[in-house]
């Protein structure tokens, strides 16, 4: 799969192209069942597949202030991508200039001039163009008059519920990780590498690998998590602790503390994947030391008869 960043310049297309639009947060199954449709049409149509989409979300441009936290990030996207037959996978920059395109410029502008469109596979609620001005109706009778196709996905639903990165990241917002994991087709995951923090795990006796998220990362709710980690190829059960740790002088931002399981070695400075497999309990502020670890071997126990392990 061959990646686009128009960071590095504008780049033109040289064949023409089936493209699929949207801002494919999360690569939920309704973006898989888009990407999925895009590579079957172009593959049938003789065209090289795009997923056309953004470095920064649109509504973080739009609303400035009000940042909207993304549930993938820029290389998970690259990662997910890659493992599909897709040709290519093209990020534009999303700026004020760009949000100013009216809907018709963009699609001549954009999908016919630089992309060579010939196929649009886009979801059901895809609008474009400035302030989402362009529906799928219009952007079918752009697709009439530029001559490219136009296939609609229908909504997905998982649980009776239509899914979609909004729908996911109210889940997350509430730890309900069986159902965030149901939108997904996976389970939620953070990458990041191992700092050094207070080492107060390693004080009583539960040592963890804390990792900085990305700040425009969306992190599911405060709390305790049954968990895996992915270490240099090989996965480990874990005991994930999302918070401010307000046991001890409580934190100004949010950490991701694990603790893998009957696990000693270093691993600073190392890459780690923790998913998340299920919420065992809310973030709690204990009294002492003592009560802190009586509340880690339950939890730690939990896990253990999660995965079913002996010890």
């Amino acid at each position: 799969m061959k990646v686009i960043n128009t960071e590095n310049g504008i780049v033109r297309m040289e064949k023409p192209t089936g493209v699929g639009l949207g801002n494919f947060d999360g690569l939920h199954i309704g973006h898989m069942a888009l990407v999925n449709t895009l590579i079957s049409e172009a593959k049938l149509n003789g065209l090289e597949s795009i997923i056309y989409t953004f470095t920064r979300h649109p509504e973080n441009i739009m609303r400035k202030k009000l940042c909207t936290p993304l549930i993938t990030t820029f290389d998970k996207k690259i990662e997910l991508l890659s493992e599909t037959p897709l040709g290519c996978l093209y990020f534009d920059q999303f700026t004020d200039e760009f949000s100013r395109l009216d809907p018709r410029s963009f699609v001549k502008e954009i999908l016919v001039n630089r992309l060579r469109i010939k196929l649009a596979v886009v979801g059901f609620n895809y609008r474009f163009g400035y302030k989402g001005q362009g529906d799928i109706d219009y952007l079918k009778k752009l697709g009439e008059e530029f001559g490219f196709r136009v296939v609609v996905i229908p909504p997905i639903k998982a649980d009776n519920t239509i899914v979609s990165s909004t729908s996911i990241r109210h889940c997350l917002e509430k730890g309900i990780m069986d159902k965030v994991f149901k939108m997904l087709g996976r389970h939620f995951s953070i990458s990041g590498e191992v700092v050094c923090g207070r080492q107060i795990g390693r004080t009583i006796g539960f040592p963890t690998a804390n990792i900085l998220p990305d700040e425009y990362l969306m992190l599911p709710s405060r709390g305790v998590y049954a968990s895996k980690t992915l270490l240099e190829g090989r996965f480990y059960p874990s005991v994930t602790n999302v918070g401010y740790n307000p046991t001890f002088e409580a934190l100004l931002r949010p950490t991701v503390e694990t603790y893998i399981l009957d696990f000693d070695k270093d691993i600073y400075h190392k890459e780690i994947e923790v998913f998340f497999i299920d919420k065992l309990r809310d973030e709690m502020k204990f009294s002492s030391k003592e009560e802190l670890i009586d509340q880690m071997k339950d939890d730690t126990l939990k896990v253990r008869k999660y995965y079913d392990m002996e010890k």
